[in-house]
């Protein structure tokens, strides 16, 4: 069955993602052509890519490494859950992303983000670093507004209708793009 990972993009105090990818999971799973799980950032934290590691922390960043190689590794497809800081996606997703090539080659990805604006720049940012990925980015997109999505509070997630279905069309097009793109992951797992 196709396996498709919610990486939730970011790690700050008071982040909205955990909702936003909660609530992803909660859709997804009562698909039956799809298993969904979250990828929390959190859960893997990675040193910043090009930051020259002490002689002691060497192996536990390899391993740090070799653990999100293996978590990416296993899944068809994602929905990078991504805030909008800055007119881009977060640093820390930014830089899981770079930390890994071969592991996102061949897979589909769609874009849930948040933000002032939905986290409509994060996602056309994300984008961008998706095609240099060889990822396929599907058109569906789900902009949540800080304004509109989280209630009176700003903090609390209640999409409305539309991005219901928004969410339920961007997961038909990353589990049917994730499951044509299989024989690419195939002919490249033979080559390696």
């Amino acid at each position: 069955m196709t396996s498709i990972g919610i990486v939730l993009g970011s790690t700050r105090e008071g982040r909205r993602g955990d909702q936003v990818a909660a609530w992803v999971h909660e859709v997804g799973a009562r698909r039956t052509d799809a298993t969904f799980e979250v990828v929390d950032l959190r859960d893997h934290p990675l040193p910043h890519l090009g930051e020259p590691a002490a002689p002691e922390d060497a192996a536990r960043h390899a391993e740090q490494r070799s653990r999100w190689s293996a978590t990416i590794a296993g899944f068809d497809g994602f929905v990078l859950v991504t805030p909008e800081y800055n007119h881009s996606t977060s640093g820390v997703l930014k830089n899981a992303l770079d930390h890994l090539q071969a592991e996102w080659h061949d897979k589909a990805v769609g874009i849930v983000s948040y933000g002032g604006v939905g986290g409509a720049r994060a996602a056309e940012h994300l984008r961008l670093i998706a095609g240099e990925l060889q990822m396929a980015d599907v058109r569906q997109q789900v902009p949540l507004s800080l304004m509109t999505e989280f209630g009176a509070d700003f903090a609390t997630l209640t999409p409305g209708e539309y991005n219901q279905q928004a969410l339920s069309t961007l997961l038909d097009q990353v589990v049917a793009w994730s499951t044509a793109l299989a024989p690419l992951r195939g002919k490249a797992s033979a080559a390696a």
